[in-house]
């Protein structure tokens, strides 16, 4: 396919954004470790304070001034390091979006990389590392003290006007060649205002025709992770029912949570319902949190 000028030009722009934005990022991973360094005095000097208050087996009106100061600086210094590190974290989250705006971009003009292969060509592994991939890179919420998470962190569903970018990804409901309805991983082609409809991709379709779906038959995929350490509200508990991906396929079926994660790193634990089994469910297989969103049918089939 022919690359347009205009379309060669964007890409470079974008790509020099991105240099710049690496090298900030860069220079605040070096701030990071200064910070960390310069703080490591201080913590040592509180460990050495409770040392010598644990010899002389007495605490003094000097130990308890000396070591609210030092406690008052650490937590600066703490406070300055997590201002640091909430920075890279959005350069990280603006390089990620610029990336994929790259993406959809190269794409329109013709231009695929290894990592984003014409869907005509793409073999199924390299398909399913990629959704691996997107599902261990998807960021985890950091939010501030009592910052609760928003909208698409882990369980939490979307608002209800919210409408998915171009390039995103989502479960939507399709009809299949035998007629039933499943629901699909797609990705977001564009959204019509005036009918309220969304074009989709099937992300596994290999150039059949896309789909004109109504918002009720898409819902928006998790942005962020939930921490199960801090955030355990914003995701899904035991025994609830979910849309979970099946592991090495490209669709959505209905599920029992089994185990939700333990760790930010972990992944849901589920129960697929499958009447090849005596109890209607499969035995327990993980499925990341990229990949479980809440079902719109509560009953079961």
């Amino acid at each position: 396919m022919c690359v347009t000028k205009h379309g060669t030009m964007a890409l470079v722009s974008t790509d020099t954004k991105i240099a710049e934005l690496l090298n900030e990022l860069h220079q605040l991973i070096k701030q990071t470790q200064e910070e960390r360094s310069r703080s490591e005095h201080n913590l040592l000097n509180i460990q050495k304070t409770h040392e010598r208050m644990q010899t002389e087996n007495k605490t003094s009106p000097y130990y308890r001034t000396k070591l609210r100061g030092l406690y008052t600086t650490a937590k600066a210094d703490a406070e300055a390091e997590c201002g640091i590190l909430r920075r890279a974290l959005d350069k990280i989250a603006e390089i990620k979006s610029l990336l994929e705006e790259r993406r959809i971009a190269a794409r329109m003009a013709g231009v695929y990389s290894d990592t984003d292969p014409p869907r005509k060509t793409m073999r199924r592994g390299v398909l399913m590392t990629l959704l691996q991939q997107s599902a261990m890179t998807l960021p985890l919420w950091i939010g501030k003290p009592g910052e609760s998470p928003p909208p698409l962190c882990g369980a939490i569903p979307a608002s209800s006007d919210y409408v998915a970018k171009q390039g995103d990804k989502v479960a939507a409901r399709v009809k299949a060649v035998d007629g039933d309805e499943q629901w699909i991983l797609a990705e977001v082609v564009s959204y019509n205002h005036s009918t309220n409809k969304y074009e989709v991709d099937d992300i596994d379709e290999e150039g059949k025709e896309r789909h004109t779906l109504s918002r009720r038959r898409i819902i928006p995929l998790p942005q962020w992770k939930a921490n199960p350490e801090t955030d355990p509200e914003a995701l899904f508990s035991k025994d609830q029912l979910v849309l979970a991906l099946y592991p090495q396929t490209t669709c959505f079926y209905r599920a029992l949570i089994h185990t939700p994660p333990h760790r930010p790193q972990d992944d849901y634990s589920v129960l697929f319902e499958d009447t090849s089994y005596a109890d209607g469910y499969s035995p327990p297989l993980n499925v990341a949190q990229r990949y479980v969103v809440a079902c719109k049918e509560n009953k079961k089939k």
